[in-house]
C-alpha cells in the first residue's frame, strides 16, 4: 500500500513537472508569435522619427540622409529635448556651445548667441545647427564612417588619426579607432542608421 502510495505521488509530480514544461512552451511560443507580428510596431516605437517635420526642412536644406540625422539623435539624446551631456554638450544633437557657435555664425544661422544655451535646447534651433555640422563633417571627409568620428572625437582628433595612419580615411577600418567610447559610437550609429533604413523603407 505504501508502495502504491508512493508511486502515485511520484506520477502525480511527474504530470504537474510535464504541465509545468508544457505551459513554459506555450509562453515562450506566444511571445515569439507576438514578437514575430508586431516586430515592426515595437521597433517604431524604439526607433522613432520623431520631430520628423523638423528634420525634413534640414535634410533637404543641407543634404543629409534623414535616417542618419534620426540614427545621430537616437544615439546622442534617445530623443530628449533637454538632454545635457557632462561635457556641457546640449539638446538632441548633443552639441556643444562653442563648435554650434561657430557653425551657426558662417552658415549665417540666426540664432541670439548671447543666450546659446537656451537656443540650443530649441529642436529646431538644434536640428538646424547640428544638421548643418555634421554635412561639414561629411562634405569634408566623404564618408558616414569617418564623418561620424568627427562628430564624437573633434576634426582636430580625427585628422590626426588619419595623417598618423591610425585610420584610413576612406572609412573602411573604423575597428581601428582609438578611442573606445568613439569607436563604440560610430558603430552604434551605423547600427541604427541601418535599422532606420530597413524599417522605413
Amino acid at each position: 500500500m505504501y508502495l502504491k502510495y508512493r508511486g502515485n505521488t511520484y506520477e502525480r509530480r511527474e504530470n504537474l513537472k510535464n504541465k509545468k514544461i508544457l505551459i513554459i512552451i506555450g509562453l515562450i511560443l506566444l511571445v515569439f508569435v507576438f514578437l514575430l507580428i508586431f516586430k515592426d510596431k515595437l521597433l517604431k516605437i524604439m526607433y522613432p522619427k520623431t520631430y520628423s517635420e523638423i528634420v525634413t526642412i534640414y535634410e533637404e536644406e543641407y543634404g543629409v540622409e534623414e535616417n542618419l540625422i534620426y540614427a545621430v539623435i537616437k544615439a546622442e539624446s534617445n530623443f530628449k529635448i533637454n538632454a545635457v551631456s557632462n561635457r556641457g554638450a546640449l539638446g538632441l544633437m548633443q552639441l556643444m556651445e562653442e563648435t554650434a557657435s561657430d557653425v551657426a555664425k558662417k552658415a549665417n544661422i540666426d540664432i541670439d548667441f548671447e543666450n546659446i544655451k537656451e537656443e540650443l535646447l530649441n529642436p529646431g534651433n538644434n536640428i538646424n545647427i547640428g544638421t548643418k555640422y555634421l554635412s561639414q563633417l561629411l562634405e569634408k571627409y566623404k564618408n558616414k564612417e569617418v564623418a561620424l568620428a568627427a562628430y564624437n572625437a573633434g576634426i582636430g582628433t580625427v585628422d590626426k588619426w588619419i595623417e598618423e595612419g591610425t585610420i584610413k580615411e576612406d572609412g573602411s577600418d573604423i575597428e581601428k579607432i582609438p578611442y573606445k567610447e568613439t569607436n563604440n559610437y560610430v558603430r552604434k550609429i551605423l547600427r541604427d542608421y541601418n535599422i532606420y533604413e530597413k524599417l522605413y523603407s
